[in-house]
């Protein structure tokens, strides 16, 4: 006669082994039954009955025996210092719970409760430019400030930026890892965990201690990212891309998509651009725009402390001759665009597509009546 469970924790990880059988299939499992034990105490016919599961799974579920490889995880757990938070548990982050194939297990380090607080996902580019990085920064800390946590994902450029940024404001950050619990992936990024976790922050992962960061885990943990989070940031995402893929969980979890503007030369940004050509998320150009489309937080300064003392953003990029004649001539005053065309010796017809590309490259701002300021 095969073991039983004692307890959810081990029929969860039972049931997450049994072959073929899937998140889909063990979550409607759990709604047949009011305690995850009693689904190794079914019989055939009974399992048989529940949908979707039919002769075969209901016989692969019976004979399942493999309880050493449960208690063997439930020691690595143990070992790694982890908990593990269940679809069952009462405090399963309730935003998550609501996406269409949520995780069943999620292992834990750091506090569980930060995963049920309001945040934005921040996501972006593993090889991000200086531009890039600096947006994840300054919106990351931004929001951060104003008590939202920041959802990423531990990767190198945007996602790591975002996590330093949130922690340097003081702020609450969570890493959804594409690997084991014990497996921090990359590994230069293992101390960044451990100040996420310490500073009242969490690094989770819905796949079991001991799994390697195999390519295929990353587009699946894209999801939890989005799903975490009232609204997700693509900070800078080529046409494909993990990023892309958070965006499009966003999409189908009916959660917000906020998108930063890139330069046409930019290939690392086409993906916003699309995604902002498209209509499928809303171009942002300070933390502010992301924080008047949150009605339950009241935000009266669109910038950022740091903003008003930092030097002009053009002046950290690299532009050509023609922008930095433009951003020059704005330093003293904003402008119409006739005086501008004036002053330069340039027609309207030439100046107005660079001004247009200043505007993206978040250089310069046009208000009303066609004048040009610098950002």
């Amino acid at each position: 006669m095969n073991q039983k469970p004692k307890n959810q924790h081990e029929a969860l990880i039972a049931l997450s082994l049994v072959e073929k059988l899937g998140i889909q299939r063990i979550r409607v499992l759990l709604q047949a039954v009011d305690h995850p034990t009693e689904v190794f105490a079914m019989s055939s016919g009974e399992l048989e009955s529940i949908e979707s599961i039919g002769p075969v799974l209901a016989e692969t579920i019976l004979a399942f025996d493999c309880w050493d490889e449960v208690d063997q995880l439930l020691e690595k757990t143990q070992r790694a210092g982890a908990k593990i938070l269940t679809y069952h548990d009462e405090n399963y982050p309730s935003l998550l719970r609501e996406v269409y194939d949520p995780p069943v297990l999620l292992w834990i380090k750091g506090k569980i409760s930060a995963l049920d607080t309001t945040g934005i996902g921040v996501v972006g580019t593993r090889r991000a430019t200086k531009y890039g990085l600096k947006q994840a920064k300054n919106f990351s800390a931004h929001l951060a400030k104003n008590d939202l946590t920041i959802y990423s994902g531990l990767a190198y450029g945007v996602d790591a930026a975002a996590h330093k940024a949130t922690l340097k404001a003081g702020g609450k950050t969570v890493a959804v890892l594409g690997s084991g619990i014990d497996n921090i992936y990359p590994a230069n990024h293992i101390s960044l965990a451990e100040a996420i976790a310490k500073q009242g922050g969490a690094v989770i992962s819905e796949f079991p201690p001991g799994t390697p960061p195999d390519a295929g885990n990353f587009p699946v943990r894209n999801r939890i990212i989005s799903g975490l989070s009232v609204g997700t940031l693509v900070v800078e995402s080529g046409l494909k891309g993990g990023s892309m893929i958070t965006a499009q969980s966003a999409l189908t979890q009916n959660r917000e998509i906020f998108v930063i503007p890139h330069s046409l030369e930019n290939i690392n940004g086409e993906g916003c651009n699309h995604l902002i050509k498209r209509g499928a998320g809303k171009l942002v150009q300070t933390p502010g725009d992301i924080l008047e489309e949150l009605p339950w937080y009241h935000y009266a300064n669109t910038r950022n402390d740091d903003e008003t003392t930092a030097d002009p953003h053009w002046k950290e990029l690299d532009l050509d001759e023609m922008a930095i004649t433009i951003c020059r001539s704005l330093e003293n005053e904003p402008k119409h665009v006739d005086d501008l065309s004036d002053e330069l010796d340039m027609s309207s017809h030439k100046l107005l597509p660079k001004l247009l590309e200043l505007e993206m490259q978040q250089c310069v701002r046009q208000t009303a009546g066609k004048i040009f300021e610098l950002q």
